[in-house]
């Protein structure tokens, strides 16, 4: 394959096994793969183009949101997702994560260098099953939007907006100007109604069934 100018970042645990999977992909790819250790932060710039592949089996969720939140408004950045259990799995993750690209656990090398070289040149890489099921899951949020989500009220529509943002509790309050434990009675009444359990689970329900988030309740860039 030829040298591409996109750097190519594999978030994952630095380990012997890692470092013989990267020296295998560089040696495909004929060129270099940075590791990045999975509590590291490197820095981001707009200056060149890079691609992010994160490694699920080293990353946890929270993980995984603090990466979007650092490509979040850098178009030069795109994030791919690797080690992926199966196509429920992917339609998950892209449900909460901006991913240009899905690799699973049981793709071969060569699978995984066509698919970087696919996205170094600025296309997805996602099966065509898997595309169409999240067309099918953006229907069926524009339909929602259309209509009350679930028995939530507006204010719980506000709330689980905010939530997505990853506000907290305080900072929901502030905004809405009540009181913390308004908030928290507020997302009892939420889980309850859209059966989830914790702020995760609620923040991915809403991505998956409510077309956007007000826009007067979107939140200011994080410094």
């Amino acid at each position: 394959m030829e040298s591409r100018e996109t750097r190519v970042l594999l978030v994952t645990d630095i380990n012997p096994q890692s470092k013989l999977f990267i020296e295998h992909l560089q040696q495909q790819l004929g060129h270099e793969v940075v590791s990045v250790d999975t509590g590291m932060m490197p820095s981001l710039t707009n200056e060149e183009a890079i691609l992010v592949i994160l490694d699920l089996d080293h990353l946890s969720e929270a993980e995984m949101q603090k990466w979007q939140e650092a490509v979040d408004g850098k178009d030069n950045i795109s994030l791919a997702a690797f080690n992926v259990r199966g196509e429920d799995h992917a339609v998950e993750l892209l449900s909460a994560l901006n991913l240009q690209g899905i690799f699973y656990r049981n793709d071969s090398v060569e699978l995984i260098c066509k698919g970087i070289d696919a996205l170094q040149s600025g296309s997805l890489w996602m099966s065509r099953t898997l595309m169409s099921r999240m067309i099918q899951l953006l229907r069926r949020q524009q339909m929602n939007s259309y209509r009350p989500a679930c028995g939530l009220t507006q204010r719980e529509l506000e709330i689980i907006g905010l939530l997505g943002t990853g506000a907290t509790n305080s900072e929901i309050a502030e905004k809405l100007f009540v009181s913390e434990h308004t908030v928290k009675s507020h997302l009892y009444n939420i889980f309850r109604k859209i059966k989830v359990h914790n702020r995760l689970q609620a923040m991915n329900w809403a991505r998956r069934n409510l077309f956007s988030v007000p826009p007067s309740y979107k939140r200011d860039a994080r410094h």
